[in-house]
């Protein structure tokens, strides 16, 4: 429960400041009629709005396991890192709707020194705000922060772009500030497609861990004599091995069986974020006879 209460809180921090943001950027992007501007303050509120999934996403993964669910609820978390990247993908309609609208109704934003001023200041905070999240991420090997700080990230970007079309404007360009406004799009599209790509990744069950890796730890207990069908699964923060191997046939249950829970302990032990090894048990000379098949074939 402690990885879940990191992160829950971490995602109320990171929640709040990016109301603050979007608050500032949107209200001055309306008041001074600049798309861009507007736009980026719509983006930080979704931000926003992805805290509060991932928010729901942690409460629902945060459930033990039960008989319906007997490896938990982690994918929850998985799920709702989907939810941000659907936010993202939405939040681009309205802004290139916007934009067309712009370019077929040319209009001059009203460009102030206090635009520069609330633009530096919210891309600074989103810079050590995307920083934070990433590293927390890391950290607790939390997909939903991760991919929260490459959605905050991809803000830092869209702020920075907002800042040069607000110069381009001031030069005497206004339509600087539509074609800034869907450059931002094209990067809120990336964002959203990187995060599926990710999240795909853990609901597909793709292998988390090397072979070779596996075989390696459980070749070095003492009683294993070969190791194979290895497979992996879950989540970086959350992974779960199943594996066989081979023990001479010779030996008790009692110590083939002690063989089999020195094998996992290696593994737990050697590879951080391992929450699960299921071992299978086979007699040293059926593995012989499989790897003989195997060459025969």
């Amino acid at each position: 429960m402690a990885y879940y209460d990191a992160v829950r809180r971490t995602l109320i921090i990171i929640f709040i400041l990016n109301i603050i943001v979007a608050l500032f950027k949107g209200a001055y992007g309306l008041f001074t009629n600049s798309l861009s501007m507007t736009t980026d303050g719509l983006h930080s509120l979704f931000d926003s709005s992805s805290n509060i999934i991932g928010l729901v996403g942690i409460s629902l993964a945060s459930r033990p396991p039960d008989r319906e669910h007997p490896y938990g609820h982690s994918k929850f978390e998985t799920f709702a890192t989907l939810g941000i990247a659907v936010l993202l993908f939405a939040s681009c309609f309205q802004v290139i709707m916007a934009a067309v609208g712009r370019f077929l109704t040319p209009s001059v934003p009203d460009i102030t020194e206090w635009s520069f001023a609330i633009m530096v200041g919210t891309l600074v905070l989103n810079i050590g705000v995307s920083a934070y999240e990433y590293i927390i991420g890391r950290r607790l090997k939390s997909s939903i922060l991760v991919a929260d700080s490459m959605h905050t990230r991809s803000d830092v970007f869209a702020s920075i772009g907002v800042i040069l079309g607000l110069v381009a404007v001031k030069m005497g360009y206004p339509l600087a500030d539509p074609i800034i406004a869907l450059l931002i799009c094209g990067l809120i599209i990336l964002t959203g497609l990187e995060i599926i790509k990710d999240s795909s990744r853990v609901l597909l069950d793709r292998a988390l861990i090397e072979e070779s890796v596996i075989r390696k730890l459980a070749e070095s207990v003492s009683g294993v004599c070969s190791c194979h069908r290895i497979r992996t699964r879950g989540m970086p923060g959350e992974m779960y091995v199943d594996l066989h191997i081979g023990v001479d046939s010779n030996l008790p249950m009692e110590e083939a069986h002690k063989v089999g829970e020195d094998v996992e302990e290696r593994i737990k032990n050697s590879i951080e974020g391992v929450r699960e090894v299921m071992v299978h048990l086979e007699p040293k000379d059926y593995c012989e006879l499989k790897e003989m098949g195997g060459r025969h074939k």
